[in-house]
């Protein structure tokens, strides 16, 4: 009998008795008083449960993650297209396959408790359970890496977190130690260009690309082998955040991204992505138009190797147990079906060590797969005995191979039972040696390229980033350094961020590379559905029912999501308030309507002796100036385009009508867009594409 027929059903509930219990199932009269002599004495230490009770909350926090330690995940299912059977011989990427999955978002630096909005790196990464075995695709959401070689990856990450002396700051690479190493190591400039652009401060996990990162190498039915990088491509788009916006998030709502992603699959608007590759011959030199495929602070640009789409991810349930799942589960870049094999990316061939490494600390011991979470779904019989955690009963005498007393058990498989196969990929004669390939030293070219594609909007936006950081740098020589390696990338960039931190922009010493614009890395200039979007509703307390339960209808039936603000908790015309004019910001909502005239009402923080406010209240007034400002479309009808008038100027984005329905048709219009960049940059037009896989 194999190991996997004695494992209980990972969707069990762990608690299922009628009454309250200890951990080996005695029923309990008492848990709120522990066992004393007399009712005045001290305790017994004859109580065993309180003993157990304590050790075991002693007990419950286990290590968390050195690098992605908060996220967020979901269940889902995987439905292939097939199209990617011509290059690989992977059952779960065959036509019509269906795969349960896994999926955890998270970001790299902060601890469990830091804030979701913080501009850094995501990591994005999903648990396969195929009927070959488990296959984790452990990607981010910016395709390249700060590093190329992973012994390094001790150091970015003890550079970017918090000073080792004051544990300060958190989560946020806005400090000394981090640019002190970026700007000492070239080949990070690219990915800290990513970083500072819109990409690292995403709207929502539901809105964020996903990249493998490191070439893969696919293997065929007939052995042929190709090279691929693995992309994911949002249904909703790629869209982000203000840098104000973030902050204010960061302090109003620091559980924003988890909470989006919950509420969306709670309310049916499944989250999906497509899973795409980019395919390129695997050829001795293992490059792609003059480009290192196993360089992991490289890309392909879309234009040169376009993104093949081969299957769809919806995520449909979220976990029951947020320790259970969530924080347990545990993705191994190692952990591949037949038909995928990896690269010598350095990078990927040390990952390879340490997420099974790290794991052992973690969650205590060898036997984490055993976990229901990580639990893979296809049959496992591996010889592996014993150890912390061990959750099987193991049967025989002969965990070992050959052997003559299990009846030769298990067998090894063979061409026709479809095992994983190593791809045999020649080695050119070499040397051992500590050094990396000649083709690995050019750390400014892509940078420059990603620059070059970003439209005027976007560019400002990574000044502002690159200025914000480089002012919280206290070391002179660090931000003059720094200075230097973005003259290497561009002059205005760098001339910007000099202007910004009041010093002299140094000229670049070497000449700037030669690049072609890739209109693909943009986030403007396309339109997307509109699905899932918070809509923020403004209403007083005689609001109209019908024109009201017109107004969400329609919200509803276009698949967005409401919010009724209103002064008072409770319900206004038949509909339970969402937000008060107390809790309600901005920074919830994609989108705002005001529906009638918000009057002031008393704030319950204001002082004792304060007058009462008079006219329009002044939180809905700085609502709407703040969605102004973070170019957001507001519209307004009845009354309430007179709070509309007073608050904002007319102009782009800014919907007006006597009745709802042309105010809200436009709204939805402009929310295809994501922002209406176009009222501060009228270079940048929100109409694109209603074609989401066109380019502008």
């Amino acid at each position: 009998m194999t190991s996997d027929q004695q494992r209980p059903d990972p969707e069990a509930p762990g608690q299922q008795g009628d009454f309250l219990t200890t951990s080996q199932g005695a029923r309990l009269r008492d848990t709120d008083h522990s066992l004393k002599a007399g009712a005045r004495g001290p305790v017994l230490l004859q109580d065993h449960h309180v003993r157990e009770k304590i050790t075991h909350f002693d007990h419950e926090r286990i290590p968390e993650r050195v690098v992605h330690a908060r996220g967020a995940a979901a269940h889902g299912v995987f439905e292939s297209y097939g199209t990617a059977e011509e290059v690989t011989s992977a059952a779960f990427l065959r036509k019509g396959a269906i795969t349960p999955t896994f999926t955890r978002f998270s970001t790299v630096l902060g601890s469990r408790g830091s804030a979701d909005t913080v501009r850094d790196t995501r990591g994005f990464a999903t648990k396969f359970y195929t009927e070959e075995g488990t296959f984790d695709l452990v990607g981010n959401n910016i395709p390249v890496f700060f590093i190329q070689d992973g012994i390094k990856f001790p150091d970015i990450i003890h550079a970017a977190k918090p000073h080792p002396d004051r544990e300060i700051p958190q989560a946020q690479s806005a400090h000394d130690t981090f640019w002190d190493f970026v700007s000492l190591h070239p080949e990070a400039q690219h990915h800290t260009l990513w970083n500072m652009s819109d990409r690292g401060i995403p709207r929502s996990y539901r809105m964020m690309e996903g990249f493998g990162i490191h070439t893969f190498r696919l293997i065929g039915q007939d052995g042929r082998t190709s090279l691929v990088k693995w992309h994911w491509k949002p249904r909703l788009g790629v869209h982000s955040l203000t840098w104000e916006e973030a902050q204010m998030v960061s302090g109003i709502d620091p559980d924003f991204h988890r909470r989006d992603l919950a509420e969306a699959i709670d309310a049916g608007s499944f989250p999906q992505w497509e899973l795409g590759i980019q395919v390129f011959p695997d050829n001795e030199e293992q490059s792609f138009e003059g480009i290192d495929l196993l360089d992991p602070t490289k890309f392909v640009p879309e234009e040169l190797a376009p993104v093949q789409l081969v299957g769809r991810l919806t995520l449909n349930r979220n976990p029951r147990n947020y320790f259970a799942e969530t924080e347990q589960v545990a993705f191994h870049p190692g952990n591949l079906p037949p038909g995928i094999d990896v690269t010598d990316d350095p990078l990927l061939q040390v990952r390879l060590f340490s997420y099974q490494d790290t794991q052992l600390t973690r969650l205590g011991g060898p036997n984490w797969n055993q976990l229901p979470i990580n639990r893979p779904h296809a049959p496992v019989d591996d010889m592996l005995r014993d150890g912390y955690g061990q959750q099987d009963i193991h049967q025989g005498i002969a965990p070992y191979r050959p052997n003559s007393l299990g009846g030769g058990c298990p067998f090894t498989a063979g061409d026709a039972d479809r095992p994983f196969t190593d791809a045999p990929v020649h080695i050119p004669e070499t040397v051992k040696n500590r050094e990396l390939s000649a083709s690995f030293a050019d750390h400014y070219s892509q940078a420059r390229l990603f620059w070059t594609s970003m439209t005027p909007v976007e560019r400002q936006h990574i000044v502002g980033a690159y200025s914000f950081e480089l002012s919280k740098c206290r070391a002179p020589e660090v931000r003059r350094r720094q200075l230097e390696c973005l003259a290497r990338i561009d002059a205005d960039l760098c001339q910007q961020v000099a202007d910004a931190l009041g010093e002299d922009a140094p000229a670049p010493d070497q000449p700037l590379a030669e690049v072609t614009p890739s209109p693909a890395l943009s986030q403007l200039g396309r339109r997307w559905p509109v699905d899932g979007r918070m809509i923020g509703l403004v209403v007083g307390s005689d609001q109209d029912q019908a024109e009201l339960d017109a107004v969400l209808g329609w919200i509803d039936e276009h698949s967005m999501t409401p919010a009724l603000v209103a002064p008072h908790g409770g319900s206004v015309a038949g509909h339970p308030v969402d937000e008060t004019f107390a809790t309600a910001r901005s920074v919830q909502f994609d989108a705002l309507l005001l529906a009638s005239d918000p009057v002031a009402t008393p704030d319950p923080d204001q002082k004792a002796d304060a007058p009462a406010p008079a006219g329009d209240d002044p939180r809905i007034t700085l609502m709407v100036e703040e969605c102004w400002r973070h170019a957001k479309a507001i519209g307004a009808w009845g009354q309430g385009r007179r709070v509309l008038d007073e608050a904002v100027e007319a102009g782009p984005g800014v919907v007006e009508d006597q009745q709802p329905p042309a105010v809200l048709s436009a709204v939805t219009e402009l929310l295809a867009a994501h922002r209406v960049w176009e009222r501060f940059s009228p270079e940048q037009p929100t109409t694109g594409s209603t074609d989401p896989t066109a380019r502008p």
